[in-house]
């Protein structure tokens, strides 16, 4: 690490997290040990760019070193109404799967979620991922009439569900029969 900064999208410009997401999306494949041909299809247009579109509000951070882009974290702030029962066409079909979000009774009309925390190899275990997940979550929770955030884990990257498990989520349930574990956290008001 040489001239890291830390840049808050605030222009839209997304189009910097492209070459990120893509291998994330390659990561995510690597590490899966179940349906990992269902990251076939995702990529920066299916998965980020899309939900960037679709979302109440996000947020996108992005980390560079001398101005190029090593690392990134995507937040959103999303309705749930008809998407609680969704089911993406990437998802594997799985008999009584469940989807994104739990069977609560009380689950609120609107979630934060922390959607993608990526680094390259060579600046993970520096402290930048925490910093990005700090504000992340500082900016999820700054929305009042949002009382829980979600994280979905895709199978296989144990490292990431410790990573959050640590920082104070809860596993919530298995998603699409495992493909994903949802965590979440109440937020403290």
């Amino acid at each position: 690490m040489k001239n890291i900064t830390i840049d808050i999208v605030r222009d839209g410009n997304i189009e910097q997290c492209r070459d990120l997401c893509n291998e994330l999306m390659a990561f995510q494949k690597a590490k899966a040990t179940i349906f990992p041909e269902c990251f076939d299809p995702m990529n920066f247009d299916t998965r980020m760019k899309r939900s960037f579109e679709h979302a109440l509000d996000r947020q996108v951070i992005v980390a560079k070193d001398g101005g190029v882009p090593v690392g990134y974290v995507f937040s959103t702030i999303e309705n749930i109404g008809e998407s609680r029962y969704a089911i993406p066409d990437w998802a594997p079909k799985v008999e009584n799967g469940k989807g994104f979000y739990p069977d609560w009774d009380d689950l609120p009309p609107k979630v934060g979620c922390l959607s993608n925390l990526y680094l390259r190899d060579g600046y993970r275990n520096l402290g930048l991922g925490s910093k990005l997940f700090d504000m992340a979550m500082e900016w999820l929770e700054s929305f009042e009439d949002v009382p829980v955030i979600f994280i979905y884990i895709s199978n296989g990257n144990d490292e990431a569900l410790d990573f959050y498990l640590h920082r104070g989520f809860t596993i919530s349930h298995e998603v699409f029969g495992g493909f994903i574990t949802a965590v979440y956290k109440l937020v403290a008001r």
